[in-house]
């Protein structure tokens, strides 16, 4: 079994079979013709259940075979121009390179002597991120597991600088389409979600800045404390961004963490004509971005950076096994003082090939193409009399529901984009997601494929109606 470990004297064999995997998925993204086979559980389950895994194959290529079976043949293809659903962006080649590279080497981005060039590649990109944001000389952060996490830590640091014993008098206030992670970081910090004070959005799904005032000063003078305000750059049902520079203005004025949840809008750092729709984001006390929605890597590159490194000392607890004290003075960069994780993998690697290839003006650049993308899909969208769509993007989400010209019952409305939408996911010809809007069913394009062109837009949307055309039809059959 020896022979399976990756060493000196494996390495031909480690070459043979990565090859071999990547020449698999290589001809299966080229003859990929639907983002999804349109399997169903009941269909996938059984081959998937029939597999005993105390019963080894002992062959590359025949785990291969059943791979292909067992997964590559019927996963969903974020590449494919028609996926339009969720987050999921297609991927840079630097980016899997990096991802093939640091998977072999297995650095755990802890320590220094776990990780030693590792740890400055990722501190670098921390500084250049910062760079971009513009939050000062005294900024850092750390790489995270997602957005969910870089959320957690910055509510973390919120409640540690709020300085109370008193937990139950801390608010959070996010806007009513802010990420559930808001809540739920509120739930395991020990606040509980009826900590977070939900302040209403507009009819462009912005914070209503006003009603943020309202309720932070209702907040003082009921003896309660501010903890943070989270304001999104990029909300995930409708790409809305938050109006940065009047949140920023009432956080000063009322002493309390600001936080910019920019997991999806943090393309806009680089992008070549749309950065100042972030603007006010340099006075933030603390940002979440997600490399892996809207700079095009693979699953997972997120960070969380901080306008006071000193704040992330509330994440650090000194092991003596692994980052003793005494470190500290001897100046050794161990990574895990900042993080809520211990053994990490350096997704760093990830950005740092695609920037030392593509440059950030290329990432830009794709990031661009998707926005404007969006907004000819909007004009598309805006013009067909078969559809209603909520608001104009900032970013690169539609959201939007099919209207029957001959139905007016709402709930009747609500089941045909229902069943409109999981059609077309049984067909496999496109993927769309779906979410609520004052409690209506929408369904919802989230664009992020500079390969998706507009005709593929027009092209869904007559699918959808189609599916929906043919629900409502059955449905008058049924009645009938």
């Amino acid at each position: 079994m020896r022979s399976h470990l990756l060493n000196d004297t494996t390495a031909e064999h480690y070459r043979r079979s990565v090859t071999e995997g990547v020449e698999r998925v290589a001809a299966k993204l080229a003859t990929t013709e639907r983002p999804f086979t349109g399997v169903t559980v009941d269909a996938l389950s059984p081959l998937i259940d029939r597999i005993d895994l105390d019963r080894p194959l002992h062959d590359t290529g025949a785990v291969l075979d059943e791979l292909d079976e067992v997964y590559l043949r019927d996963a969903i293809y974020f590449h494919h121009p028609r996926y339009l659903a969720h987050l999921n962006c297609p991927v840079v080649i630097p980016a899997v390179l990096g991802e093939a590279v640091l998977s072999a080497v297995n650095s755990s981005l802890d320590t220094w002597d776990q990780s030693a060039g590792g740890t400055l590649i990722e501190r670098k990109l921390i500084d250049w991120t910062n760079e971009r944001i513009g939050l000062g000389p005294h900024a850092d952060g750390v790489f995270t597991s997602g957005g969910s996490q870089s959320n957690l830590q910055a509510l973390l640091l919120a409640r540690e600088e709020a300085k109370t014993d008193s937990l139950a008098t801390l608010r959070i206030f996010a806007s009513e389409v802010s990420h559930f992670s808001v809540k739920k970081s509120a739930k395991l910090l020990g606040l509980g979600q009826d900590a977070v004070v939900s302040i209403p959005v507009g009819a462009d799904k912005r914070m209503q800045t006003v009603a943020l005032a309202r309720e932070l000063e209702r907040c003082k003078e009921s003896g309660l404390v501010p903890m943070a305000v989270v304001a999104t750059a990029g909300t995930t049902d409708f790409g809305s961004i938050d109006p940065l520079p009047e949140v920023a203005a009432l956080c000063e004025q009322f002493e309390v963490w600001m936080h910019v949840d920019a997991a999806y809008g943090c393309g806009l750092l680089a992008s070549l004509k749309h950065r100042s729709r972030i603007d006010g984001i340099e006075r933030a006390d603390s940002v979440t971005v997600d490399y892996h929605k809207s700079f095009f890597q693979p699953v997972s590159s997120s960070a969380l950076l901080v306008r006071d490194a000193d704040t992330l000392r509330h994440a650090t607890y000194h092991a003596e096994y692994l980052n003793p004290r005494r470190m500290v003075q001897e100046r050794i960069p161990n990574q895990v003082d900042k993080s809520l994780q211990t053994t990490r993998r350096f997704d760093a690697l990830k950005l740092w090939m695609t920037l030392r290839v593509m440059g950030a003006d290329g990432i830009g650049q794709l990031f661009d193409e998707v926005c404007e993308l969006a907004a000819e899909g909007w004009k598309l969208l805006a013009a067909d009399p078969r559809f209603d769509v909520v608001v104009e993007p900032s970013l690169s989400t539609l959201v939007y529901r099919y209207i029957p010209a001959a139905v007016t019952d709402p709930a009747e409305i609500d089941r045909a984009n229902l069943y409109a939408r999981k059609a077309l996911f049984a067909s496999g010809d496109a993927v769309v997601a779906g979410t609520k809007v004052a409690g209506r069913h929408y369904l919802k394009f989230t664009l992020l494929n500079p390969e998706t062109t507009t005709d593929d837009i027009a092209a869904v949307l007559d699918l959808i109606a189609g599916h929906a055309e043919q629900y409502l039809g059955d449905s008058l059959d049924r009645a009938s």
